[in-house]
């Protein structure tokens, strides 16, 4: 998104006033700083160089206090300078795409130097047409914190928030969950290979529940048909087009398998992924910077990056969803499979379990002694892929 056309919202909300926090005299400029970056995970400004009475600093200075880059150093300096509107320099630099860190620092560089049009830079674009209510709604969607760091008030705050926007944009409500892991429950799921005869219904049902993108091979869930004697996915396609079950041939299904120690989140760079307390592997696709070091990490490749703005008809759009699941997405973020965390933690099974014309699909508490889960497990030999990792999927294969 270029953050160059766009209007003011008036004046910036909450607490923030013009050019200082409305209680800057209280609280302090270092201070009222200080809590704007913490508050955004923004820990690479050195704050404490900045001077507690609002004393000037020179440009090299800030751009030294805020980790600027040259560019954006000389963009900035030029703006100051000026006095009069956004210059040459500063236009062309926020041409560009920007991140949330870097919009946050122009709004404490704004706050810190008394550049109102540095903060007015970062005031997020509503969409045309759309009234005050939307412009508030974007801008508070921008600039909220990491989903898992917010506390339960925040997070129904966000999801409600969410609801009203697709609401004003569309007509439709969607419901959009925020249900926690529940206590007792951790998740796991097991294939059975003799059963699968490569429909691909569960490829089919993973995209609808999901929402995932139409015009793409998004796809969370890959069927691969193997030749008999040939366990390799090398010698695999998961793309076939034929009549199935094809002769000399047997399926295996993959997708994310939420791994006791993943390696996916030890190298998220944002912490924009981490693990619940079920088991499951999630992502703050609002937190995510696309950098994909995630999906180089997984030795199971089943991570998915958007390319390209997903299509999805209307029509077809999944209402019942979960913030950490099946919500809309947007271009340049990572997906995965959730076991369809909408339904699962609302008592259902995902929806390729429930899809499976042949049952070869299992899903259920790994707690729970008594679940169809815990049976595999207990009375079959089942294997799981690249033990050697340590990485401990959640996910068995077993044959009957």
């Amino acid at each position: 998104m270029a953050y160059r056309d766009k209007i003011t919202l008036d004046p910036l909300p909450g607490e923030w006033q013009g050019n200082r926090p409305r209680n800057a005299e209280d609280v302090g400029l270092r201070r009222a700083v200080s809590q704007l970056l913490a508050e955004h995970q923004v820990d690479d400004v050195d704050v404490a160089r900045i001077p507690e009475d609002g004393s000037p600093l020179s440009w090299d200075e800030i751009g030294d206090i805020f980790q600027l880059s040259p560019e954006a150093q000389a963009a900035v300096a030029d703006a100051g300078e000026s006095g009069a509107g956004l210059p040459s320099r500063l236009e062309q630099l926020l041409q560009k795409p920007i991140n949330r860190r870097d919009a946050i620092k122009f709004l404490a560089i704004g706050l810190v130097t008394g550049l109102s049009f540095l903060q007015a830079a970062c005031t997020p674009m509503p969409i045309p047409g759309s009234d005050k209510e939307q412009a508030k709604l974007n801008w508070e969607e921008y600039f909220k914190g990491n989903y898992r760091l917010m506390s339960d008030g925040e997070k129904q705050a966000t999801v409600e928030r969410l609801e009203r926007r697709y609401e004003l944009r569309t007509g439709d409500h969607p419901s959009i969950s925020n249900q926690p892991a529940l206590p007792g429950v951790l998740y796991g799921y097991a294939f059975n290979i003799s059963k699968c005869r490569g429909y691909m219904d569960c490829v089919e049902a993973c995209i609808q529940e999901n929402n995932q993108d139409r015009s793409t091979d998004m796809r969370y869930i890959r069927i691969h048909e193997m030749p008999k004697g040939e366990f390799r996915f090398e010698f695999a396609d998961d793309s076939y087009l034929h009549e199935v079950p094809a002769a000399g041939h047997f399926y295996v299904g993959t997708q994310c398998f939420h791994c006791e120690n993943p390696p996916c989140v030890n190298v998220c760079p944002v912490k924009a992924t981490w693990k619940e307390d079920d088991g499951l592997v999630v992502v703050d696709y609002d937190w995510c910077i696309g950098c994909r070091y995630c999906q180089a990490a997984c030795p199971y490749d089943g991570r998915r990056f958007n390319w390209k703005e997903p299509v999805i008809p209307q029509e077809e759009v999944n209402l019942n969803q979960h913030y950490l699941g099946n919500r809309l997405r947007k271009k340049g973020v990572m997906e995965k499979c959730t076991f369809c965390i909408q339904r699962s933690r609302g008592g259902k099974l995902p929806a390729c379990v429930e899809a499976c014309p042949t049952g070869a699909r299992i899903f259920g508490n790994l707690l729970d002694p008594e679940s169809e889960i815990r049976w595999v497990l207990a009375n079959k030999k089942v294997f799981r892929l690249k033990e050697d990792l340590g990485t401990e999927p959640k996910f068995w294969y077993f044959m009957d």
